[in-house]
């Protein structure tokens, strides 16, 4: 088994492609190792000193580390974690605990532009930041203000204010006029 690893612009993470299925479908997010408990993998990647954050997506898994550590110490302990569950056998998420789809549900009388937001996010933006390591779903829309949530790669990284900002909101702005502002949740 080889596993190739991309950084991403987020300097505290890095991108693991197995060469293999991570999830069937969706994305599991594990911004803590209190979190990790129904994943063996994730549980086996926060073992390593070191790590904040583990993220999967259908075919990659970012890591998040602390900035006291460098990738040169921590990688090689990482690629062999990875590595050890794949040939393990053991399932991904254990279980019948199912990956999330992302957004979130909305109700109300916005549902058309929120229809709207999502399809759009799902087509354009989604696609985009997976190939960075991470995911932006759907938080809610309130009075013109859509609410993201950013994962993986993206929590935290330098450039997604600038992400948010300057390319999603000008992409939903774009599209559809009811879209006043764009800002980030923390969950």
């Amino acid at each position: 088994m080889f596993i190739q690893t991309e950084s991403t612009p987020n300097p505290a993470t890095l991108k693991f492609l197995p060469g293999q299925t991570v999830l069937e479908m969706g994305t599991a997010d594990f911004p803590t190792a209190d979190t990790a408990d129904k994943s063996p993998l994730a549980t086996r990647i926060f073992a390593v000193d070191g790590v904040t954050g583990v993220f999967f997506g259908t075919d990659f898994v970012t890591v998040t580390k602390t900035d006291a550590v460098d990738w040169d110490h921590i990688k090689p302990a990482l690629l062999g974690a990875i590595m050890e569950h794949f040939q393990s056998g053991q399932p991904v998420i254990a279980g019948d605990h199912a990956p999330a789809s992302g957004h979130a549900e909305h109700d109300g009388e916005d549902g058309v532009i929120v229809d709207q937001i999502k399809e759009l996010l799902d087509s354009r933006v989604r696609p985009a930041v997976a190939q960075d390591g991470g995911d932006i779903t759907f938080h809610g829309f309130d009075r013109g203000v859509v609410y993201l949530h950013m994962q993986g790669a993206c929590a935290g990284c330098p450039s997604s204010t600038l992400t948010l900002k300057m390319g999603i909101e000008n992409l939903l702005r774009h599209y559809i006029p009811e879209v006043t502002e764009v800002r980030p949740v923390a969950t």
